[in-house]
């Protein structure tokens, strides 16, 4: 039995997620769909860095799966291309230790956000940023608010209510912003991310930059441990999971 760790990318935008829901289409349910029939019927069960929700990208998800099959590990990423979907791509394989784990030997990720701050979006970005009417935000004010965030701080107030980690200690490595044409970009980069953290915390420094708040709010809300504080969650398709770190 070998184990393969594989780096994925896929458009989110007509997936339900990416973890396995009942009567859903996901890219996990994808997945295992082509690696099962590969399998000859025998299932294989496909393990991620972690999920994404409905309409969430990414451009360097890893999964790992174990297989039996005697295929060559450099014939693999053809062999899933050829029979998965065409927004699920496989970017590359590589057989690793069997103790290697997708979600728990996890060092880091990085996300990108990005906003289309165009007079007229075009409507083949549609699902791919988030349409801001031609508002442009103040980004000086948004990488002062920024400053608040980097770091090991408890981020209860950028975690969705409903989850149910306890231990919502992270570190934040880096953030940052820059213009790409018309789209504003945020990078953001952690040893881990509470569940709607990244789109959380893209909410309220958009607030930050369009003036709603100001930056010397975000050491207030940190500190208060209470999502009510916080800003609004961003829209699912301008997230794009772009990195995962071992």
């Amino acid at each position: 039995m070998r184990r393969l760790k594989v780096t994925i990318s896929y458009d989110g935008t007509l997936f339900a997620g990416y973890q396995v829901q009942p009567g859903e289409r996901t890219v996990q349910l994808e997945l295992e769909n082509v690696l099962t029939k590969m399998h000859k019927g025998e299932k294989v069960k496909v393990t991620a860095s972690g999920r994404t929700d409905a309409r969430v990208h990414a451009t360097g998800q890893v999964i790992h799966f174990d297989t039996s099959l005697a295929i060559p590990v450099e014939r693999y990423k053809k062999a899933l291309n050829v029979q998965l979907p065409r927004d699920i791509r496989v970017l590359a394989v590589e057989e690793v230790n069997i103790d290697f784990h997708a979600r728990y030997s996890v060092s880091g990720k990085r996300y990108r956000y990005i906003w289309s701050c165009e007079e007229e979006q075009s409507p083949f970005r549609r699902h791919y940023t988030v349409e801001t009417n031609g508002l442009k935000p103040d980004v000086a004010k948004m990488e002062e608010a920024a400053q608040y965030i980097i770091g090991t701080h408890d981020f209860t107030c950028f975690c969705a209510a409903n989850t149910s980690v306890v231990d919502k200690v992270r570190t934040v490595h880096s953030l940052s912003f820059s213009w790409h044409g018309e789209e504003l970009h945020m990078v953001i980069e952690g040893n881990g991310f509470l569940y709607n953290m990244v789109r959380i915390i893209a909410g309220t420094l958009w607030e930050v930059g369009i003036g709603k708040r100001q930056a010397k709010e975000l050491e207030e809300i940190i500190a208060s441990m209470d999502r009510g504080k916080a800003g609004k969650t961003a829209p699912a398709h301008g997230l794009y999971l772009e990195k995962v770190f071992y």
